[in-house]
């Protein structure tokens, strides 16, 4: 098992990405602490969890209000006993322009998105340094590494857990803390439909034309992020930090055309 006796705390565990990793952490052999907005979906995670075998708990979060965030991260230590390892995953984004976007679509994606990573790891490192050290894994996200048309406010809060990941390696380094970001690509979870911006129903077909952006063919699933994830956390990749990992199907390697464009120019 990678993560044997860690305890793992992750946010916007309720669903996705988040829901997928606090699974498999696990499946890892970690306790988990189940964090997401939705008090009723992190439960329900956190029952799945149980009724596998595994220990997990979970609690509401909202990620862009500080004592929220002070809360979670006392609660996980006050019921595993420490806290090695931090999964800042509760993510939004709004398909907009900066033209498009307005001040309070822009606060409520850079809060949750960057604010909420900022918070997260306040409150987290102090306890990591008590225990001697941990991990901390950030979801940025490609359109932090690579510009992506009509993100404005996303890919902006996203570049910043990029960069803001970096610091905190080179920071905390000596204190025995890792910190890296994951990049994906487009994964398959409620994000979409979550933004409030998407018709309910509609993922399937947002799905169906985003495929063909990745040179793999198609999109990524939240168990192949939580597999990463589970790596990168886990002492198996205890020399590696500061770094901005893309799980994106090929998407970073560079400009690429689908072959049946190719074959109709």
């Amino acid at each position: 098992m990678l993560l044997k006796d860690k305890v793992a705390l992750i946010t916007g565990a309720g669903s996705g990405i988040g829901r997928a990793s606090a699974i498999r952490f696990a499946q890892e052999g970690a306790r988990v602490m189940v964090a997401d907005v939705r008090t009723e979906s992190a439960g329900n995670t956190a029952a799945e969890i149980a009724s596998a075998g595994g220990t997990a708990n979970s609690i509401s979060v909202d990620v862009r209000i500080a004592a929220d965030v002070e809360r979670m991260v006392n609660e996980t230590v006050r019921i595993f006993g420490r806290l090695d390892i931090l999964f800042n995953n509760a993510g939004v984004y709004i398909p907009k322009t900066v033209v498009e976007t307005s001040e309070e679509e822009w606060d409520w994606v850079v809060d949750v998105c960057l604010k909420g990573v900022f918070f997260g790891c306040k409150y987290a490192i102090p306890q990591m340094i008590k225990g001697g050290g941990g991990v901390i894994v950030n979801t940025a996200s490609g359109a932090g590494i690579e510009g992506v048309p009509r993100l404005g406010a996303y890919q902006a809060a996203k570049g910043g857990v990029v960069i803001m990941s970096k610091g905190i390696a080179l920071d905390f380094a000596r204190d025995n803390i890792r910190c890296v970001s994951i990049c994906p690509g487009v994964i398959e979870t409620p994000i979409a439909e979550n933004c409030n911006q998407i018709p309910a129903g509609a993922s399937q077909q947002i799905w169906s034309r985003s495929g063909m952006m990745h040179p793999l063919g198609r999109n990524g699933k939240p168990e192949e992020v939580a597999a990463l994830a589970a790596f990168l956390a886990s002492d198996q990749a205890g020399f590696i930090t500061g770094v901005a990992v893309p799980i994106d199907g090929g998407f970073n390697a560079g400009a690429w055309i689908p072959p049946e464009l190719m074959r109709n120019s």
